[in-house]
């Protein structure tokens, strides 16, 4: 009878592999990804059924011993006691000269290792676990006598005990294959993906700072720890190579990568849902938790069969949200379709162990696509304010010295001077000193708050002059090493004027007040008048509240909020800026 191998735990799910198969892995890019691919030589083995009994004579090793009454199968032994397995093995041709076929293992307990009833390996104490502790490791390794390698028939015997785990009798992995390279390819692979696991560790960190720069993009925040998830899932999938893990441990193992599984399971379909928005998504994410959690925790001792639902409902509802984005056509959604159909193509001709990092792989590179999309059209924007934000500072500075404004500004001018010479000097001197702060700051981004005062002061000195109006400038909580981009004050205190009349004695009032807090910076800016001529509702938004929006957005991206609204006494604009 063919001896076809069972499921076994390779990780945390199934991987089905023919035992007279000697697989060596090797990964490669493909589509910029490290896609791990099996590359098979030609099998050196055929292994038939595993047969167990629960007892301990030496002569079970042997290789012409009856063992027909042996049981086939899982079942239970005793913790602590003793039990043989014995599987038949076919080598198909004898090795090379030098180059010796080695056994590897990956079997729950500690055991002795005989091969045609010679001893050839020892992994822990079978039977003395409880005396002597833990001892040997999950996947073991051993080198076959190049005499007992011949073409024919052989005996693989194993002496074990299951102190932790007594239901887990079963050989999980067995393999026959040239010595040196059962030792070198697993490490080969492990190193290969490790280099993979540090490119979605540089991603995840690299995406985070950017988060922190900008605490809005909560979809960087998500794609981040997609990335380090990830990695951790390949760290605690490929650990196994080079750091020996007791068959105790290695349930915590599948444990932990159960929990890594269901966070981006989560997380996956949660970014594609910020990308591709639909009707009632709250519900429905709360939803697709909770038959996570269900999967995660009705099944959580069979760790293949929970990763493989998890993964599933992960696919299937980054899927349908791919396809509702597709159907409104929406930026993106048609590669991730691409994407996550050619995932499945992979499940369909490699381990499922396989496309699974390899689906993952191309499923993050969708997102990050999506990302670069989204950061793209923020760049695109930014520069759009820059060249916007040009051209409104030429066209104020335009509006400050327009025809208009100069006619009005000389005509007040010659009558101060015809009047009173004193007065009419310093008219001139408010008038030179304005235009002198306008040169200093037109081409700078961002200026203290002291300077930008000054410049609403020396044009309220100016206006002062023009309307013979008494205006007043008070401040409140200024922090002088605060900055803030040119004019934004001085466009507030121009609307003010334009748009207010003077109280009773002929006087407006402004007045600028600071607070700040751990989130934000807040300037409120307040005009006291007698009523405002028009409400912003029944205007169009001029040049002025243009340059400020392209002013703010040009220094603080979309960290900002401003509004401008009628007040009781007069108006008020608040601007915060976050941190």
């Amino acid at each position: 009878m063919n001896y076809s191998k069972k499921p076994f735990y390779n990780g945390f799910f199934t991987s089905v592999k023919p035992c007279q198969m000697n697989l060596r892995s090797l990964p490669c890019f493909l589509l910029a990804l490290i896609l791990v691919t099996s590359c098979s030589q030609s099998p050196v083995f055929k292994g038939y059924e595993t047969v167990f009994k629960i007892g301990d004579q030496l002569e079970w090793a042997a290789k012409n011993w009856n063992d027909e009454g042996w049981k086939s199968g899982r079942f239970v032994v005793d913790s602590g006691r003793v039990f043989w397995s014995r599987t038949k093995i076919d080598i198909l041709k004898a090795p090379e000269s030098l180059h010796p076929y080695g056994l590897q293992l990956h079997v729950y307990g500690e055991y002795e290792v005989f091969w045609d009833g010679v001893l050839i390996g020892k992994n822990g104490n079978p039977g003395q676990e409880e005396l002597l502790g833990p001892e040997g490791k999950m996947w073991a390794t051993f080198s076959i006598p190049t005499h007992l390698t011949e073409a024919g028939e052989h005996l693989l015997a194993l002496r074990s005990s299951l102190h932790y785990f007594p239901n887990h009798t079963r050989i999980e992995e067995l393999d026959i294959a040239y010595y040196d390279d059962l030792l070198t390819d697993r490490l080969i692979e492990s190193s290969y993906m490790h280099l993979f696991a540090g490119a979605f560790l540089i991603a995840a960190f690299y995406f985070l700072f950017l988060f922190l720069s900008d605490k809005k993009e909560y979809a960087m925040l998500i794609f981040s720890i997609s990335c380090f998830l990830f990695f951790l899932l390949i760290l605690a999938e490929f650990i196994k190579a080079y750091v020996p893990i007791h068959y105790s441990l290695h349930v915590i193992r599948l444990q932990i990568i159960g929990i890594l599984m269901l966070g981006i399971s989560f997380l996956i379909p949660f970014y594609f849902s910020m990308q591709f928005p639909f009707p009632k998504r709250k519900l429905l994410l709360i939803i697709y938790a909770g038959v996570l959690l269900f999967i995660f925790l009705s099944k959580y001792d069979y760790f293949e069969l929970t990763a493989n639902n998890m993964t599933l409902s992960m696919w299937l509802f980054s899927f349908g949200i791919a396809v509702f984005g597709g159907y409104r056509k929406m930026r993106g959604a048609r590669l991730v379709l691409l994407a996550l159909l050619l995932s499945v193509l992979i499940s369909f001709v490699t381990s499922f162990n396989k496309s699974l990092f390899a689906g993952f792989s191309l499923i993050l590179l969708s997102m990050f696509y999506l990302l670069s999309l989204r950061i793209k059209e923020q760049r695109l924007a930014y520069e759009t304010s820059l060249v916007q934000s040009t051209r409104l500072r030429l066209e104020l500075l335009k509006k400050n010295i327009q025809p208009h404004f100069l006619m009005n500004t000389l005509t007040s001018l010659i009558d101060w001077v015809e009047e009173s010479p004193k007065k009419g000097v310093l008219f001139i001197e408010a008038l030179a000193k304005e235009f002198d702060l306008f040169n200093q700051i037109e081409n700078q981004t961002l200026i203290p708050i002291a300077q930008e005062i000054a410049l609403c002061r020396a044009h309220l000195e100016i206006m002062a002059y023009r309307k013979e109006v008494n205006y007043f400038w008070e401040e409140e909580g200024i922090d002088p090493e605060q900055k803030i981009p040119p004019a934004i004050l001085h466009t507030l205190l121009e609307n003010g004027i334009t748009h207010s009349l003077p109280l009773e004695d002929n006087s407006i009032k402004f007045k600028l007040i600071f607070e700040s807090n751990s989130q934000y910076k807040c300037f409120t800016f307040l005009t006291f008048a007698a009523a405002v001529r028009q409400a912003s509702g029944d205007r169009e938004e001029g040049t002025g509240l243009k340059y400020i929006k392209a002013r703010l957005t040009e220094s603080y991206h979309s960290n900002w909020d401003f509004t401008s609204e009628p007040t009781n006494h007069g108006w008020k604009n608040v601007l915060k800026i976050y941190t």
